[in-house]
């Protein structure tokens, strides 16, 4: 039971570390990093959001669901 949830844990954090290294782009307005969600599934969004709030308390780093306007 114990490694079923360390795997879990792991794929968790892989999952969360791949979004954000592959969404996050500058945004020019105001010169910060986003990590961008997308808007379909915003499920990923409501999985990964307690990562953002550990995220961005440690890193600063922002986020935004769907493209900046």
């Amino acid at each position: 039971m114990k490694r079923i949830l360390l795997v879990a844990v792991v794929i968790y954090l892989l999952g969360y570390l791949a979004l954000r290294l592959l969404n996050a782009e500058v945004w020019e307005t105001d010169g910060n990093t986003y990590v961008i969600f997308p808007r379909e599934p915003i499920a990923l969004y409501y999985i990964y959001r307690p990562m953002t709030y550990l995220d961005a308390a440690l890193t600063g780093m922002r986020f935004h669901i769907g493209p900046h306007q």
